[in-house]
């Protein structure tokens, strides 16, 4: 890969020298730190607009979509709400059961076959 010297001299004295950075990047490098710090502080679970919000209660004037950002960039999420439901514990020391109506679910007349399933239904 080509590269001019002054592309890669001007890289360096960037990453040796903040001050020299677009302001973005500057800007950025700042406000990673108080959403870290916002983040760390309630628990790891804030999400994007609960992070915003702490920080427009803290005055610090930021969007919404810039959180977004910098915390896609951090590697940060917040903690999904809900929990996944295990209706069926398998015993893998048992057996399972035979297909006692070899998955013939016709019947030639009423009560010859009955039939059943369940479905979890959250309350």
């Amino acid at each position: 890969m080509q590269i001019a010297p002054s592309g890669y001299r001007r890289r360096v004295q960037q990453r040796n020298c903040p001050w020299l950075r677009c302001k973005r990047s500057q800007s950025d490098e700042e406000r990673c730190s108080h959403i870290q710090r916002v983040w760390h502080a309630n628990w790891q679970v804030y999400g994007v607009v609960k992070v915003w919000k702490q920080m427009h209660r803290e005055g610090l004037p930021i969007a919404r979509c810039t959180v977004q950002r910098l915390m896609r960039k951090l590697g940060l999420e917040g903690a999904r709400r809900g929990k996944k439901v295990r209706t069926t514990r398998p015993d893998v020391a048992r057996p399972s059961p035979l297909d006692l109506v070899n998955r013939q679910f016709t019947a030639q007349r009423p009560d010859q076959l009955w039939v059943a399933d369940f479905t979890y239904v959250s309350t």
